[in-house]
């Protein structure tokens, strides 16, 4: 390979990484967006059943659901205290 070839191959790989870094990082804000949104969504279901310590089964898989795709986009521990008292309740069918 030569000098020319080299060069515009490294070319090309920088203005590719160039139109690639917008998309990281606005995939990053999305993905940030969708954790905020299912934390909220399982702190609301939390909080509307707390006192009771009991959960209608269908909020219970919802509940469920969200933590499992909240954990899988790398959520933090802050859930993990209230996923482990939300398993502790009776589950009301």
């Amino acid at each position: 390979m030569d000098k020319t070839t080299l060069s515009f191959f490294v070319a090309e790989i920088l203005a590719l990484l160039g139109m690639m870094a917008p998309v990281w990082v606005n995939n990053h804000k999305i993905k940030r967006g969708q954790l905020c949104q299912l934390r909220s969504e399982m702190l609301r279901i939390y909080y509307h059943n707390r006192e009771k310590e009991e959960i209608r089964q269908y909020e219970y898989e919802n509940f469920v659901l969200l933590y499992e795709a909240y954990k899988t986009l790398k959520g933090n521990s802050f859930i993990d205290k209230i996923y482990s008292e939300v398993q502790s309740w009776e589950i009301v069918t």
